[in-house]
């Protein structure tokens, strides 16, 4: 049996109760925050080729290389650098505790140009990531290459400049592989924590004879990073020709009304401004820049061609599609340009703040996109649509990691005390058939009264649930909730995340067949938990813009998560060209 022919024995009944997601062992409730936050493990154990080594010639130039490096050893015992952050600093010198504090750009000539070349490259590149090209120490660096341009430069000179060097390729791999924001500082409810220890080695071990290779491997091996970078490139294009045209506001259009020539001008405008190309018919591909729409016959008609690329666009915005032009429509298509770059540049942001490895099989968890996506060896193996957490009353879904250990076939759903408090006890009361209908029953947890509803077609659990232990008692669930997996925007959970595939989403965790997994949910038997054959890593993210169907598409910031990251990251969105040229600069140095 395929994957998708997989259907539940389940009533028609589609009961309202929220969907909770778990702890481990015990049910616990959804959302509810513990102290401790997990490590991820950022890299990947495959750098395994030999620990570069450096040039060791007896002189440096006129100089005793034995003095150089003593030179090197007295400033790493100082201060950071003028333009070196006490982070980057650190990892400077545990760059150099690993090479005993040897020069790492110098050879008997002075200065190892080439590879020098090839930092300031990788630093120009930095653009390209959306990365602040002003985060970076250019102008002491630019002193520090200048100094060796002297007829006799001294130990400390030498010094200096290998030093500067160091804390700059220092600098670019940390913006690489961690970004340049902490995302704690900006409420971005992100629990995925950085090791360091693992960031240093990459640092070590990226330092070899293939520079560029090394300095480029840092990047994220996401496919979604490499999609948002073309997409960069894109938006700036776009951004550099000016603000795109606004819409004028006014009544809701339905296919069919009539409306101002001018407001109808400024949305066909608007729309071709984005890439949606109007005056053909012809479908899109996965190379174009939009959805191709006829050209409507009248100017003053909200014609059935216009309202179709209303509705692609409110399918790539996160809005309802209806193809009307309403409100939520009219803000989105008004919202500024450079702050769509702004999302894009965010959203690398956050990839930069995942693990850089995420593993051979993981499960990806898209919230604003109400995405799930399993991927096996960089491939997608499955894809479904999920339901999340509301954004109201401490239910937004969090971001963080763990890993699936077990899927429960046919759970129980303990009702949390808070929502047995607030939403079951007074159904209750006001409905004393309600206990029964909805298969309830009370239970004793610690001597303390609880409600739980039994296994069945109408658990708000569903058939199966997926537990990946953490410290937030949350995780994959069924639901018999079906039809709200037909909304376009799916945030209805108590933080939970609901899956609209679950049964295909067990054989894959599994490997069972399609039968195997039926009958597991069709048995007699209850409350049966089955340990997946090895642990497959879950990364719950919050992205706003993402691909999808080969498009650029921007969520719904269900968390009013974007508007400070947007901000933080703007002068790496939009580099100035003053910013540019002095990392040009440096190239005339080396």
């Amino acid at each position: 049996m395929h994957m998708s022919s997989i259907s539940h024995s389940r009533q028609s009944h589609a009961v309202r109760l929220v969907a909770v997601l778990l702890a481990v062992a015990v049910l616990g409730a959804c959302g509810t925050k513990g102290a401790a936050i997990r490590h991820a493990l950022r890299f990947r154990h495959r750098r395994t080729a030999p620990v570069w080594t450096p040039a060791t010639p007896a002189n440096v130039k006129h100089l005793p290389a034995d003095e150089v490096k003593a030179a090197i050893a007295t400033r790493l015992q100082g201060n950071a650098p003028a333009g070196v952050t006490d982070n980057v600093w650190k990892h400077t010198k545990a760059l150099y505790k690993s090479y005993n504090d040897a020069p790492l750009w110098l050879t008997s000539d002075g200065l190892a140009k080439d590879r020098a070349r090839v930092l300031v490259d990788a630093m120009l590149s930095l653009s390209d990531d959306a990365l602040k090209l002003d985060a970076l120490p250019v102008r002491p660096l630019s002193e520090a290459l200048s100094a060796l341009n002297s007829a006799s430069p001294t130990a400390e000179q030498f010094a200096t400049a290998d030093v500067l060097l160091s804390a700059t390729y220092a600098n670019v791999g940390l913006d690489l592989l961690t970004g340049q924001v902490n995302p704690k500082s900006l409420g971005q409810a992100w629990h995925i924590n950085p090791a360091d220890d693992d960031v240093d080695s990459a640092l070590v071990h990226s330092l070899g004879d293939t520079l560029s290779r090394g300095i480029a491997e840092m990047r994220p091996t996401d496919p979604v990073y490499a999609q948002l970078q073309k997409e960069l490139a894109r938006y700036r294009a776009l951004v550099a020709k000016g603000d795109w045209p606004r819409v004028p506001e006014g009544k809701t259009l339905h296919v069919g009304q009539s409306d101002s020539p001018q407001r109808l001008t400024a949305l066909r405008a608007r729309l071709e401004a984005e890439g949606f190309t109007l005056g053909t018919s012809a479908p899109p591909t996965s190379t174009d820049t939009g959805r191709r729409v006829a050209m409507s016959p009248s100017r003053s008609v909200y014609d059935a061609t216009l309202a179709e690329a209303v509705g692609e666009y409110q399918a790539r915005h996160a809005i309802g599609v209806d193809k009307n032009l309403g409100p939520e429509t009219v803000n989105s298509l008004n919202v500024p340009a450079a702050y769509r770059l702004g999302q894009i540049a965010a959203n690398l942001e956050r990839e930069r703040w995942l693990p850089h490895w995420l593993g051979s099989r993981y499960i990806y968890v898209n919230v604003p996109a109400f995405q799930l996506t399993a991927y096996d060896t960089g491939e997608k193996s499955l894809e479904m649509r999920v339901i999340v957490g509301q954004e109201f009353e401490d239910k937004a879904t969090p971001v963080f990691s763990d890993s699936l250990t077990t899927v429960v076939f046919r759970p129980y759903w303990n009702i949390t005390p808070d929502i047995q408090r607030k939403e079951i006890e007074p159904k209750i009361a006001a409905d004393p058939t309600y206990f029964d209908r909805e298969n309830l029953e009370y239970y004793s947890d610690g001597g303390t009264r609880r409600i739980r509803q039994k296994p069945g077609p109408k658990n708000s659990l569903g058939f199966a649930k997926f537990l990946f232990p953490n410290d937030f008692n949350i995780y994959l669930h069924d639901t018999p909730s079906r039809e709200l997996f037909d909304k376009d925007v799916r945030a209805f959970s108590h933080g939970c995340i609901r899956v609209q595939k679950p049964g295909e989403l067990a054989q894959w965790v599994l490997g069972w067949s399609a039968e195997q997994v039926q009958s597991a949910m069709d048995s007699d038997k209850d409350n049966v938990s089955v340990k997946v054959p090895e642990k497959i890593p879950v990364y719950i993210m919050y992205g706003t813009a993402f691909m999808k169907g080969g498009l650029l598409s921007f969520g719904n910031d269900l968390y009013h998560r974007d508007d400070a990251l947007v901000k933080a990251v703007a002068s790496g969105a939009l580099p100035s060209s003053e910013a540019r040229r002095n990392v040009e600069a440096l190239r005339k140095l080396v």
